[in-house]
């Protein structure tokens, strides 16, 4: 159902009609007051056509021509990974807020350049990092706090997926796609928020598939420099896992479906010591909703995103340095 428009709502345009807009971030715009879908724009005038049969706006044939337009005072970009970085500063110089999918670019230093050009506009640039902005993770962070567990001593995590449909987008290495890039980088994310910025590369292998030229699964190993590991499993040849497990002096905490869960899901957090059991039952959240209106509130009220911009640039640094040390079996 379409929520009633505020007088000032954020005009937002898509630019790409990809499954992840269909499913989560366009449904999440629609309902949100302070957001006006206003243009959806594909290479095909037909495929935005069927977007906006079920979200509104214009339907657009072309990207640039969807940058021209004076209706738009922000676009989400859900393109094919290798397109972000084209996409988000020709977005930028159109003077329009970005709101990008992961990953912004696959260079920490292209990253940093387009935040600076950002910056330089007064334009927002947002990563879609949609997990963070669920509150179980704030509720984890308040336990760790309390001393829930004791002193951290690791982190483990894991997100693994089925094997896709040959010709999926996540086989093709010309578009930016492989298992790290899609998958990887979620237990990376989380161990960035939970660990602290200082992590360090361990080590790392990934399983490389020659047929299809990417990264189909693999594992990582991350040091803070008190010593704490931690342990990260990806891919997208398992069975579906998506947890994180904090190890501490006096107990565990386990959460499960950290990263994609459903917006009527109420998380369980399970406290784990030698003679207690505990399992706190958290509220739903919808992240992606949330997400929406963190980016609305940086781009229309000016609220401060420096937080998320350095823990963006943090994660492409450390992809960087993970892909860099890996070592690749060829399977």
């Amino acid at each position: 159902m379409t929520s009633a428009h505020s007088a000032n709502a954020l005009r937002m345009a898509v630019l790409g009609c990809a499954d992840i807009a269909w499913r989560r971030t366009l449904p999440a715009m629609r309902a949100d007051p302070d957001v006006r879908v206003t243009a959806i724009a594909s290479r095909r005038l037909s495929r935005a056509a069927e977007f906006i049969d079920r979200f509104g706006g214009a339907p657009v044939e072309g990207y640039d021509a969807l940058l021209d337009r004076d209706d738009v005072d922000a676009v989400y970009i859900p393109l094919p990974a290798r397109m972000h970085a084209e996409w988000t500063e020709r977005a930028l110089l159109a003077g329009k807020h970005v709101l990008v999918e992961k990953p912004m670019t696959d260079s920490p230093a292209e990253t940093g350049r387009l935040q600076a050009l950002a910056r330089t506009r007064g334009l927002v640039l947002l990563e879609n990092a949609m997990f963070l902005y669920h509150s179980q993770h704030a509720a984890v962070h308040k336990l760790l706090a309390d001393g829930a567990i004791g002193e951290l001593r690791g982190f483990e995590s894991a997100f693994t997926i089925p094997p896709m449909p040959p010709g999926d987008i996540r086989y093709r290495d010309d578009v930016g796609g492989g298992a790290f890039v899609d998958v990887g980088c979620y237990p990376v994310r989380a161990a960035l928020h939970l660990l602290g910025a200082d992590l360090r590369v361990v080590g790392a292998v990934f399983r490389h598939d020659d047929g299809y030229g990417v990264v189909i699964s693999g594992g990582v190993l991350l040091g803070t420099p008190h010593g704490v590991p931690a342990t990260l499993t990806f891919g997208m040849e398992h069975s579906y896992r998506s947890d994180y497990v904090l190890s501490g002096s006096t107990g565990r905490l386990l959460l499960d479906r950290p990263f994609t869960p459903p917006e009527t899901h109420r998380p369980v957090l399970r406290i784990e010591r030698q003679d207690h059991l505990e399992e706190l039952v958290l509220p739903a959240d919808h992240q992606f909703a949330n997400l929406i209106r963190a980016f609305v509130r940086a781009a229309r009220d000016g609220a401060d995103v420096r937080e998320q911009e350095m823990g963006t640039l943090r994660q492409a640094e450390l992809m960087e340095q993970i892909s860099q040390t890996a070592v690749r079996v060829t399977i």
